[in-house]
């Protein structure tokens, strides 16, 4: 049974919808890039000496925020692709990596996420800007993604998590002992 969206949720789900179909695909990846440049400036912002520290213990060390960032990036790129390329959907499972992983650096993900998303953009480039909108990518808050509306969502998650690692930085001092700026 699906949980119905919060007033918050439906205002997110209203924006992709209507800014999808009024964008240009070019105009969604630039929006995307954006969002990835911000992401990066507060991940590579993190003491490396404590990227992968927890600044409380039910909170994502900067490490687990990226690996989550990039299991979602594997998950809607891969389904947008398949979608472009009319394949089937594969599972979150099948497309979001393993649970088990090795611990990065900010910039190992930072590099991992774009080397990702410059082919997921090429795959965009390259296809009809309106294609295939009978198929959707299922999103666990905002229900049916058209592509354009997954390629979009990029950005608002990207945004959040990088508001998520400046939260980071200003909890976990750096190793002088300042607590880092948040932007």
């Amino acid at each position: 049974m699906t949980t119905p969206m919060t007033d918050e949720q439906r205002r997110i789900k209203s924006y992709l919808t209507a800014q999808a179909a009024k964008l240009e695909p070019a105009a969604i990846i630039a929006k995307v890039r954006d969002a990835m440049a911000e992401l990066e400036a507060a991940a590579v912002a993190l003491p490396s000496s404590r990227f992968t520290e927890r600044p409380a213990p039910d909170e994502w060390s900067g490490d687990e925020v990226m690996a989550h960032v990039a299991s979602s990036d594997a998950y809607f790129g891969g389904g947008i692709v398949s979608i472009l390329d009319d394949r089937p959907l594969s599972t979150r499972e099948e497309r979001g990596g393993s649970a088990e992983r090795a611990a990065r650096s900010a910039d190992e993900w930072c590099g991992a996420l774009a080397r990702d998303r410059e082919a997921l953009f090429d795959r965009v480039r390259a296809a009809s800007p309106d294609g295939r909108p009978d198929r959707t990518i299922e999103h666990g808050m905002f229900g049916p993604l058209t592509w354009r509306e997954a390629l979009l969502f990029l950005r608002l998650h990207d945004l959040d998590h990088a508001g998520q690692l400046r939260q980071i930085a200003t909890a976990l001092p750096s190793a002088t002992g300042n607590a880092l700026p948040s932007a």
